[in-house]
């Protein structure tokens, strides 16, 4: 079998058993410490969760704060998974990696290390507590949408039954400041 011949079966293959399982999306972002390098590290760790297959990851993007603003600026993406697990185990895997990396939860939307957030769990919805999918401000949030759109764009949230790319057009310009790390500006 040729080199090319196998990358393009262990792609199909990845592809089509991929297929059987929940598409999970996750929010990474931070905005202390070396960020991009925390996000990459978070990335690894989801990559290594049992009952997960890594599917895809968006660009990375620095973006304004929100909630409190006096912080530093973050920076966002999103991680595709193929997941097997049920949410509420997928959650207690990101509360566990956030806490393994340093995470310390003290203020809401205050600096964090590491931030972690199940977007949409395949479309499934589900509020219990501490596990409320979709994630319940998602469809505001330029810092969400513009990377959830690199990998999801066609996907459709459960409950406004909008795809991410029309949740994306409909936010004001003027909503968040959010540029992409390896080019330039997105919005402003």
């Amino acid at each position: 079998m040729s080199l090319v011949t196998r990358d393009i079966f262990c792609l199909l293959s990845s592809v089509f058993y991929s297929l059987d399982m929940k598409h999970a999306f996750i929010g990474i972002g931070s905005n202390l410490g070396d960020t991009q390098k925390n996000c990459l590290e978070a990335v690894e760790k989801l990559k290594q969760l049992r009952g997960c297959e890594f599917i895809r990851c968006s660009r990375w993007y620095l973006t304004s704060p929100v909630g409190v603003e006096d912080q530093n600026w973050f920076v966002n993406g999103v991680l595709c998974l193929g997941v097997e697990i049920s949410a509420r185990e997928l959650l207690k895997s990101l509360f566990s990696i956030e806490a393994g990396m340093g995470r310390v939860r003290t203020e809401k939307w205050g600096p964090r290390v590491i931030d972690l957030d199940l977007l949409l769990y395949g479309t499934d919805i589900i509020n219990e507590g501490d596990l409320k999918v979709p994630h319940p401000l998602m469809h505001l949030r330029r810092f969400v949408l513009s990377p959830l759109a690199e990998v999801g764009a066609e996907v459709i949230h459960p409950v406004l039954g909008k795809t991410v790319s029309q949740m994306l057009q409909e936010l004001r310009e003027e909503d968040q400041r959010i540029t992409l790390l390896d080019g330039g500006p997105v919005k402003k």
